[in-house]
């Protein structure tokens, strides 16, 4: 059985510059062959190390494949909102963990007007984890951390945190060209958990 939640998120942010090499790359429809000479002899994502071309390009398309060519053309090819709104549907999609965070925590604290998230908030919202899925407790102390630091970053890359640091909250209204693509693919959740003005 699968858990429901997973740490992959942890190996990288929204990552937008890669992310955007990458979503133009498999409109393509690179075979594995093709993907490997890309990351690896050419460096399209221009890394010094070809390990780490190779896992944040893997967490990348594997949040590019809960879109379809329209979102990759549009993450590729559209003005930096737009791509980066995408971005986080992409992760949010990808990563249970990242949108329950969102609606646990970042919306609860916009409900009570509650206008910067807290640290503690992190460690109530893992409890609660945990009772859902009893994996999350195997977790390192250094994973757990490492989590709670690519999330405020993911927020904050996608203007919905002023900064990863302060973590004051700077709720975003959807593009409407995004809030258009997800209602044409039924995510209308999804709309609920981003349109947060």
């Amino acid at each position: 059985m699968n858990a429901y939640y997973n740490a992959e998120i942890s190996a990288g942010s929204l990552m937008p510059l890669e992310s955007r090499r990458i979503a133009a790359f498999l409109l393509g429809r690179p075979d594995d062959k093709a993907w490997k000479q890309a990351l690896v002899d050419d460096n399209l994502l221009q890394k010094k190390a070809p390990a780490t071309a190779l896992r944040q390009a893997g967490l990348i398309r594997k949040r590019l494949k809960t879109l379809d060519d329209t979102g990759w053309d549009m993450i590729a090819h559209r003005e930096k909102e737009v791509s980066i709104q995408l971005l986080l549907v992409a992760a949010a999609k990808h990563s249970q963990l990242l949108a329950d965070y969102i609606r646990d925590v970042y919306i609860g604290h916009q409900r009570r007007l509650d206008l910067a998230l807290s640290p503690l908030d992190w460690d109530g919202f893992l409890s609660e984890c945990r009772h859902r899925d009893p994996s999350v407790a195997h977790w390192s102390a250094a994973t757990q951390a490492k989590l709670f630091q690519v999330i405020r970053r993911i927020l904050a890359e996608a203007n919905y945190l002023e900064n990863s640091g302060s973590m004051k909250l700077t709720p975003q209204s959807l593009h409407p060209d995004v809030r258009h693509y997800l209602s044409a693919h039924g995510d209308t959740a999804l709309i609920g958990l981003l349109e947060r003005v």
